[in-house]
């Protein structure tokens, strides 16, 4: 069985965390997308095959925006935008996995994740902690594949909360938080093979997610589950001044 590639991974990515707009008219060649404050992934331009980046600057300035664009496996783009003083954001690399492949990790004793379809004001206290406010949360809502909030319990306190939504062959899981004092109790690991269940259950024979390069600790647990590195990206940031 062959991995989904970068590009796959990409529009998986992009389906189940949903922008909420998209705009590919003001600058041919570009997907223009808002995310109304949810942050850069949903916050940036994409190219569609352009390298001439000045367009897609020139539409999200005009529309209030400080230009900001997603750079995949396209080193020329890559190499105009670093000579035109662009900063690198966030590295990011793609993991995946075989959905069977994660599905019987066994969770620590004391440890059962759970799905939840429903909002519970608690779960929300939490991601709110953990930075994923109401915007990000309003992308779990737009989005209309198949998904649900993983919630994972140990020593009978929620410990950890994740979401999963299935684009075909690929689930991805967003928005994991273990509490501080649930870490190192196997919950992302139980979150994670909750994720594969649900994955499972609705056809789904990979399951996928993207981690910053700086985030060692999740990538050290995210590989010794089993998941490898499939694609990558990074932002560009236009200068504050000029291009």
């Amino acid at each position: 069985m062959t991995a989904p590639d970068e590009t796959r991974l990409l529009a998986a990515l992009e389906a189940t965390w949903p922008p909420a707009a998209i705009d590919e008219t003001s600058a041919p060649g570009w997907r223009l997308r808002d995310g109304a404050g949810a942050g850069k992934r949903v916050d940036s331009a994409r190219s569609l095959g352009a390298s001439d980046f000045e367009a897609a600057a020139a539409a999200m300035r005009a529309a209030g925006r400080r230009p900001l664009i997603q750079v995949a496996s396209d080193p020329d783009l890559d190499a105009r935008l670093d000579a035109a003083g662009w900063e690198i954001v966030d590295p990011t690399l793609l993991l995946a996995a075989p959905v069977a492949k994660l599905v019987d990790m066994e969770a620590p004793r004391g440890v059962k994740s759970v799905l939840v379809r429903t909002r519970l004001a608690l779960l929300d206290e939490i991601w709110d902690a953990g930075g994923i406010g109401p915007a990000r949360r309003a992308l779990m809502d737009r989005c209309a594949l198949p998904k649900a909030t993983i919630m994972t319990r140990t020593d009978d306190i929620v410990g950890g909360l994740s979401y999963v939504a299935v684009d075909g062959d690929v689930a991805m899981i967003h928005a994991v938080e273990v509490r501080p004092e649930a870490r190192r109790r196997g919950v992302a690991r139980a979150g994670l093979s909750a994720a594969a269940r649900f994955a499972a259950e609705n056809g789904a024979q990979w399951l996928a997610l993207a981690v910053t390069e700086a985030n060692a600790p999740a990538r050290a647990l995210y590989h010794s589950a089993g998941m490898e590195n499939v694609g990558r990206y990074h932002y560009r940031l236009a200068p504050k001044q000029g291009r």
